[in-house]
């Protein structure tokens, strides 16, 4: 018996090194290590890019990057990490009721599953500490399924940054490729008419993968199946327009993309015809506490997009962490959100010239109701403005990163949402993905505030470069942003990534250790 305990410990170790599945932290907290266990370098990630643009005049820039030493301490040979096209599902909406076995299957109404054109991997990653880069300008370039193992996985990462030139999908779009799981929300979307905004499902595994897709607007949820009982098949794509799953036309809503099923990668993109196109990526899991970092101080208009997912309603107290300290946004002292239902406010210029990071806390301390939230950002006035949108972020617990950074254009917003606890934060330019030597600097952002820093460029940059922060032992909580911007003639076009903690390392157990003690 002491054998087979012993033995399933070291099981539930290699799993969670190889998966990332161990004690992670809820969002905002920290992560518990009990005594005894040992944080670890996982041993396998997987990353999933959605489809760029179906542009006829658009380029779109594939950057790979994994910190230098993020495996160090890990048992395991060489890494590998690369990316393969995926096949896409045509004319794909939701079910239409056509159901076999209980589900609806994409075959089975005359959609067609087109394989890959080829299976030449992308961006192919071959050494950590280095960032490779591929671009296409090919319309309707597919999605991309991909995994890193060994070396190569911890922190292993992947920005898909588009320029668009013109039309109605016009501007810069960014997305910091999205790892599979089996629920996202996306507060932010619209089903309005001036809006066209896509779900893209991505299926990395080689199981059919089961989706619902709910979404709620201001009166609750926005009703009907035709969200349901979506199928994805094996590395596969599945566009979902969100107009056709309502006749309820909603401004403001939000996205629950749930897999019963298998699991998935999901991201969003949002075109206005007025404010040009970018991806909204999901939001941090729900959490009484959110914080959304790197509004731009340059920002014309702010709206705020919120959900109480939960059965209770939130009453939220709003701040804006400044380069001076939390301030309250005018008229919005409190934000009551009703249980189910889609808040939208109006913060219009909040930032007034300033950096900034919005921080909802909930205004009885003992609250635990849950909150999902994104900011709809605007930069520019008239005919020349562009959107991005800035979803709740987690903490950055160990590190996080940026990769598709150039010599120009790129702001790194660093937020410390607690008054009376500094964060400490170093911030790492690796070399270039042409010639460079990495340069490291370190940063103190007061509690209460938010710092946006030109960032450190390595010496002698040729080609893009990434960057890595990493709070330094005994930091306050730190949020952290980066923006990029590229103008196109007179539009300001710019997009915002929040940079999450990678989980590129998780605590397992030693022998002999209650595995109880390593859940939050």
């Amino acid at each position: 018996m002491k054998r087979t305990m012993t033995s399933l410990i070291g099981a539930a170790a290699a799993l969670a090194a190889v998966t990332g599945i161990a004690a992670v932290a809820a969002p905002g907290g920290t992560p518990k290590t009990p005594g005894g266990a040992a944080r670890l370098p996982v041993q396998r990630s997987a990353l999933l890019c959605p489809p760029p643009t179906s542009s006829d005049v658009g380029e779109t820039t594939y950057t790979a990057f994994v910190p230098q030493g993020a495996a160090a301490g890990a048992d395991t040979k060489k890494g590998t990490a690369k990316l393969l096209p995926a096949g896409t599902v045509k004319d794909a909406g939701a079910g239409d009721g056509k159901k076999k076995g209980g589900r609806s299957k994409a075959t089975d109404t005359g959609r067609t599953t087109v394989p890959p054109a080829d299976t030449t991997p992308v961006v192919p990653l071959r050494q950590a500490g280095k960032p490779v880069t591929t671009t296409t300008d090919r319309a309707g370039a597919p999605a991309l399924v991909g995994a890193a193992d060994g070396t190569l996985a911890p922190g292993w990462t992947v920005q898909q940054t588009t320029t668009v030139a013109g039309g109605a999908r016009r501007g810069l779009l960014g997305l910091s490729c999205p790892t599979p799981d089996t629920t996202f929300w996306f507060p932010g979307v619209s089903t309005a008419t001036d809006r066209q905004d896509y779900v893209h499902l991505t299926n990395p595994d080689t199981t059919p993968a089961v989706v619902d897709l709910e979404l709620r607007g201001k009166d609750g949820s926005l009703g009907g199946s035709a969200g349901e009982d979506i199928t994805v098949p094996p590395h596969t794509t599945v566009p979902v327009l969100l107009s056709t799953l309502t006749t309820r036309p909603a401004t403001n809503a939000t996205l629950h993309v749930l897999a019963r099923e298998g699991r998935i990668g999901a991201a969003v993109q949002a075109t206005d015809n007025k404010l040009g196109s970018d991806w909204l990526p999901p939001a941090a899991d729900p959490a009484p506490s959110v914080v959304l970092p790197g509004i731009p101080k340059d920002a014309t208009s702010v709206r705020l997009v919120a959900l109480a997912p939960g059965g209770d309603d939130a009453d939220l107290k709003v701040q804006l962490a400044t380069p001076t300290g939390l301030i309250t946004p005018a008229g919005l002292e409190t934000l009551h959100l009703k249980s189910g239902m889609t808040t939208a406010v109006d913060l219009k210029d909040v930032t007034k010239g300033e950096a900034g990071s919005l921080v909802l806390t909930p205004t009885d301390p003992g609250a635990k109701a849950p909150v999902s939230a994104a900011l709809r950002v605007t930069r520019g006035k008239g005919g020349n403005q562009e959107m991005a949108f800035i979803p709740a972020t987690r903490p950055v617990e160990k590190r996080a990163t940026a990769a598709d950074n150039g010599a120009k254009g790129s702001t790194l917003s660093l937020a410390a949402p607690e008054k009376g606890k500094d964060a400490k934060v170093k911030v790492t330019a690796s070399a270039g993905s042409d010639g460079g030597t990495p340069v490291t600097k370190t940063y103190t952002v007061k509690g209460g505030t938010t710092l946006d820093i030109d960032p450190p460029r390595p010496q002698g940059l040729k080609g893009g470069y990434a960057l890595t922060v990493e709070p330094e032992p005994g930091s306050g909580p730190v949020y952290a942003a980066r923006m990029l911007a590229r103008p196109q003639g007179g539009v300001p076009a710019f997009t915002v990534q929040p940079l999450p903690d990678d989980r590129g390392s998780v605590v397992v157990p030693t022998a002999g250790q209650d595995l109880s003690l390593l859940t939050d």
